[in-house]
């Protein structure tokens, strides 16, 4: 044994520990470095035999020393684990998991953003003398090997669009998907193809992938996590964390802290306990399904036979996931709960058709179920009894006429039409004798005296008979102040000044002169958009609570409840526009800035799974967007894949989905279920993207331009299909309802 060496390895071991603690003293652990210092005098005179011996003692204490300082780690030690430079990466998992694998889809700055790892790997199993090669496909962010051009695990959208391009080979390919997610979050640029929409791709597609997906989490943050994170079976590291922003953005943001400010650690410490991020507080909350117990003080490098436990338990989720879905499995699945290391079980990963649709349809229960803790239902209960009786009502209509009526009508139809088709060809040829033999002889037809009558005569004005006048009634309180307005960009285009009544009740808060948009009520909207007196609510008593306890937000959400006299920022309604009747959700801005939270969240899937039993069009319209509310932790970072698999189902229903952007508009609901819809449009003025310019300036140091937010940069990468005048919504939306939708529900 090489003393000098196993000292050495003792003190790294020692500095480590010290590191996670985040520097602060411990007694213990200081003795143990004195010990350390005066061991080599101590045993100068020793011989090789007792010299050998006090080192293993030394190591063994030092083992009891960090399984005791384990057990009392805090949430931000482990967020400190996570983040060290010795926890062990992807690329050690490839090594010491996988039998064999192949790196593919770029490796360097000057291919697809390094920082996502795409790997076709091999787990091979035996049973008896047959050896089964089993593939799967791994992705994952990757922080270290290669550190300088990794950019710590942050992914940049086209990174994001590797990793969907290769899940969907994997579906093609059929077979299973292991996803390591090891990210501090998504990189917050809005290049092409942009963070936020690519993050909502990302999700939208995973949600429908028919294989096996397997999630492991080391470093869940924020959208980044869920850009890879949805999956069939979700485990995480015992060290790791799982969270909607980390302890530092949500100090920052608890303390106000602005600048180079930096929040007291005191701050951050209770920020990380207040979020249940750690591994068992989400195992709590049913965020995900397993734990892999890693060594004292989080799994590095060297720790080989914590790779045989993530082999056996990756092995194993993807094993359950493909029996959950099969037809004879039931020896197999008893095995597998009650004596898998003992049973010699042996899972091919390959499904069937029908297993597939199986398999996706439990995905999508699975994350419905997911949260419902998390809000406040203060409906009574015959509030509920008739809700639950009015959803029977609709879904029995809905199944008579579009299942039963309906088919039988375009049977039907078709038959009359290729009837009337058919005797058209008929008396078209005798229609066309007809008229050559009154050419011939020289006689005018009534066709050809209406068409000469169409084409010299006066047009005349046609009078509706219907006139459906938009809603009144509402005058925004900016209407009230007596003084001139001036237009931000007045000193660039010439704007008049403009007086506050005029701008805000005939001109609808739009400049006259260059069009720019006035931030408005969202009650203007509700107002002069829609029908007048159509407007139903539902669900009003679905309200916004604190389900993590995080420290005086109680106090903050009635506050928010008794300004806007809202439940939560989410207002879900039935109403009609120009005779169409649709259903809505709206984001309003007022309450807690928009965010979305598990009451949030709940409201809109219940909106689309409404319109998707009316069979009506859904309008997502935000007046405004925070993003997800950080208090609520992962119970507000889940809604991201709830709500987009609420979408897919509904648009794989048929249903027609559009969201409207006002005011401003980021971060997790714009990265996935309102980034996720085929159309999208913005109000002009407002401003949306992944990630506003504060957090782009803390996390990147780049200073960006003061348009790089606005909604024409977002038309021109593609995020949006259209930049509207506030003056033009009504108009625009019933336009779209009546021309967009091909098979959509709305055409029924």
């Amino acid at each position: 044994m090489n003393i000098d060496k196993k000292l050495s390895e003792l003190l790294q071991r020692v500095n480590y520990t010290l590191e996670i603690l985040g520097n602060k003293s411990r007694p213990e652990l200081d003795a143990f470095v004195t010990e350390i210092g005066a061991f080599p005098e101590k045993h100068l005179q020793s011989n090789d035999a007792t010299t050998i011996k006090a080192v293993e003692s030394l190591e063994r204490r030092l083992s009891t020393i960090e399984s005791a300082i384990d057990s009392q780690l805090t949430a931000m030690d482990k967020v400190r684990i996570v983040r060290h430079p010795q926890r062990c990466c992807l690329k050690d998992i490839l090594e010491n998991v996988y039998d064999n694998y192949t790196e593919i889809g770029g490796m360097d700055e000057h291919s697809i953003d390094p920082g996502m790892l795409i790997a076709r790997a091999y787990i091979t199993r035996r049973k008896g003398k047959k050896i089964i090669n089993q593939p799967v496909m791994v992705v994952g962010q990757e922080k270290g090997h290669g550190q300088e051009f990794r950019n710590g695990g942050s992914i940049k959208p086209w990174g994001n669009s590797k990793a969907l391009k290769y899940m969907k080979v994997a579906a093609r390919e059929q077979i299973p998907i292991h996803a390591y997610v090891n990210t501090p979050g998504s990189y917050p640029v809005e290049d092409f193809p942009g963070a936020a929409q690519q993050i909502a791709e990302n999700i939208y597609e995973m949600a429908g992938l028919p294989v096996p997906i397997i999630a492991i989490f080391s470093e869940g943050g924020s959208g980044g996590a869920e850009a890879i994170g949805m999956a069939d079976k979700r485990l995480m590291l015992s060290h790791g964390y799982y969270s909607v922003i980390s302890p530092e953005g949500a100090a920052a943001i608890e303390g106000r802290i602005k600048g180079s400010e930096r929040a007291p650690i005191e701050l951050i410490e209770s920020c990380a306990i207040a979020q249940q991020i750690t591994a068992q507080d989400n195992l709590k909350n049913g965020y995900i399904d397993e734990i892999i117990e890693e060594p004292a003080l989080g799994a590095r490098i060297d720790h080989f036979d914590f790779y045989k436990r993530v082999r056996e338990q990756v092995v194993r989720a993807t094993d359950e996931v493909t029996l959950s879905v099969r037809g004879m499995s039931l020896f197999r699945a008893v095995a597998m709960r009650h004596f898998y290391k003992h049973a010699d079980i042996i899972v091919r990963w390959s499904m069937s058709d029908k297993g597939r649709q199986r398999l996706i349809n439990r995905r999508f229960k699975k994350y419905r179920k997911l949260a419902l803790h998390a809000y406040q239902d203060n409906r009574s209960m015959l509030e509920k009894l008739n809700a639950t009786s009015s959803g029977i009502v609709s879904s029995t209509t809905s199944a008579i006429l579009y299942e039963i009526v309906k088919p039988f009508k375009q049977r039907i139809a078709r038959i009359v039409e290729e009837a009337t088709d058919e005797i058209h060809v008929i008396t078209g040829k005798i229609d066309s004798i007809y008229h050559s033999g009154l050419k011939k002889l020289g006689i005018k037809s009534n066709g050809d005296k209406q068409k000469e009558l169409e084409l010299t005569g006066l047009s005349k004005a046609v009078k509706d008979d219907v006139v459906i006048e938009r809603g009144s009634g509402y005058v925004s309180p900016q209407a009230q102040m007596d003084r001139e307005i001036t237009c931000p960009h007045a000193e660039k285009r010439g704007c008049l000044d403009i007086w506050a009544r005029d701008l805000f009740t005939d001109f609808d808060g739009v400049c006259p002169h260059c069009g720019y948009n006035f931030p408005m009520e969202y009650q203007w909207y509700l107002h002069n958009v829609f029908d007048a007196g159509s407007i139903r609510e539902f669900n009003h008593d679905i309200a916004s609570g604190n389900p993590t306890g995080f420290p005086h937000f109680e106090k903050r959400i009635e506050a928010a409840k008794n300004k806007t006299q809202l439940e939560s920022s989410c207002l879900t309604f039935n109403a009609s526009l120009e005779g169409i009747h649709l259903t809505c959700a709206t984001l309003i801005a007022n309450f807690r800035g928009g965010s979305v939270g598990a009451a949030e969240g709940e409201k809109f899937i219940r909106a689309l799974e409404l319109a998707q039993t009316k069979h009506q069009p859904f309008l997502a319209y935000v007046h405004g967007t925070a993003g997800i509310r950080i208090q609520e932790g992962v119970n507000g970072l889940i809604q991201m894949p709830r709500c987009t698999m609420a979408v897919r189902q509904y648009i794989e229903a048929g249903g027609l989905y559009v969201v409207l952007y006002d005011t401003n508009s980021y971060a997790g609901p714009v990265a996935s279920f309102l980034g996720c819809s085929p159309y999208q449009y913005a109000v002009r003025s407002s401003r949306l993207g992944f990630a506003g310019p504060g957090v782009i300036k803390e996390t990147t140091g780049i200073e960006i331009p003061p348009d790089y937010h606005n909604c024409f940069k977002a038309l021109s990468r593609g995020h949006i299909q259209g930049v509207w005048s506030r003056k033009d919504i009504r108009k625009n939306i019933q336009h779209v309802f009546r021309t967009i939708g091909g098979r959509n529900l709305y055409y029924r």
